[in-house]
């Protein structure tokens, strides 16, 4: 069997593995028997959320590896929690990055673990993931990257999921190993203060096995090639404009997203970001899809 997936793009291989704060249980005395505090934790989420939109707009790679911290930097987090009573189970997760700058190389390797259980005791996340992303400067506009992901999922036992009587699962699920590898040239066409553009094309190949297939020692091997394009221009201190292009072609359809962004800072205490995304794909009876997002911080 053979079959042709999508690939992931430059922008989705560089997706972080997030590292919680430390933070208090409660936000006051009486606050967790009271329910605030699970409705804090979802402002403090809803707060990140809009804050992430931002940080990402702002391309922190758009000028290229000098403002990088150099040598070996880091973080990891843990965390476990235990249940008994009405419910038994528990969860456990870890994740971390590292990175190491030097001279025209920059790596970054992260990683994290997945383990839970439902109420019932049994086990129903079992998930390993490995991210790699580096680039090699050969001149400040000319660089190299490569992109690695892998993902292993525990719990895939070799039962074909479209059968619900053998196990009632989302098919999406039926997946064992999905690995990912691209590399290729990047060129900064325009590189000052107020403006900056580069481009970048790569080829990328995916292996993926999923339980029925380790059944009959089966896998499949994709290979797809994508063109990005990453645009920034700075038009006084208060705003900026972004209009990001990734198009990825392969046996199975092409795909092309576009998303361009006003970043605007309104005052020392209102910022607000509008972004417009038009993602189409070849091989859908609708082809396009279009999303308008609007992100506002105020702060007093």
């Amino acid at each position: 069997m053979k079959k042709i997936a999508l690939l992931s793009g430059t922008a989705a291989i560089l997706a972080a593995l997030s590292v919680p704060a430390f933070a208090q249980t409660e936000i006051a005395t009486g606050a967790n028997a009271a329910g605030v505090s699970d409705v804090e934790d979802r402002i403090s989420d809803i707060e990140d959320d809009v804050q992430d939109n931002f940080d990402r707009s702002s391309d922190s790679d758009r000028f290229g590896p000098a403002d990088r911290r150099q040598g070996l930097s880091g973080s990891m987090s843990l965390a476990y929690t235990g249940r008994t009573g009405n419910i038994e189970n528990q969860d456990f997760t870890l994740a971390g990055r590292v990175s190491y700058n030097t001279g025209p190389i920059a790596q970054t390797l992260g990683m994290s673990l997945e383990y839970g259980e439902d109420d019932d005791g049994n086990t129903d996340t079992e998930e390993t993931n490995v991210i790699y992303d580096a680039q090699y400067y050969f001149n400040d506009r000319f660089y190299a990257f490569a992109l690695g992901r892998f993902t292993v999922d525990g719990l895939v036992d070799g039962f074909d999921n479209s059968d619900e009587s053998v196990r009632d699962t989302d098919e999406d699920l039926d997946l064992r190993l999905d690995g990912y590898l691209g590399f290729g040239p990047g060129y900064r066409v325009i590189n000052t203060d107020t403006t900056a553009w580069r481009v970048q094309g790569g080829l990328g190949v995916r292996y993926t096995q999923t339980g029925e297939q380790y059944r009959t020692d089966d896998s499949d091997t994709d290979v797809g090639y994508i063109l990005s394009s990453r645009f920034y221009h700075k038009v006084n201190d208060n705003v900026f404009l972004t209009n990001d292009t990734d198009y990825l072609t392969s046996d199975v359809n092409d795909v092309i997203t576009n998303e361009f962004g006003v970043n605007v800072r309104m005052s020392d205490r209102i910022s607000t970001r509008v972004s417009y995304l038009t993602e189409y794909q070849s091989d859908r009876a609708i082809r396009t899809d279009n999303t308008l997002g609007v992100a506002v911080v105020y702060g007093f």
